[in-house]
């Protein structure tokens, strides 16, 4: 089993807005794409994808720090503790 994260860009949905510049269709290609390819770049794990491409999230994704405050304000706003 595979799992990745995927940026599908900024595309016009009710969300995106009517001016996002990506394409809508781009938008889910890469998720079918490591979904159901042969490809070896897409029998891969823990990548960051954009239009099938494997790139870098932000820094501090890899920052503990900033992943404890993450958790912390979540769970202030839900009410839930997330461990």
């Amino acid at each position: 089993m595979f799992s990745n994260a995927v940026d599908p860009g900024w595309v016009p949905t009710k969300m995106g807005g009517p001016g996002a510049p990506d394409d809508l269709r781009l938008g889910h290609l890469t998720q079918e794409w490591l979904a159901t390819s042969d490809d070896p770049d897409a029998r891969t794990s823990g990548g960051y994808w954009h239009h099938q491409h494997r790139t870098e999230p932000h820094p501090a994704v890899r920052d503990p720090q900033f992943q404890d405050q993450l958790l912390d304000e979540l769970g202030r706003f839900t009410a839930t503790r997330l461990v």
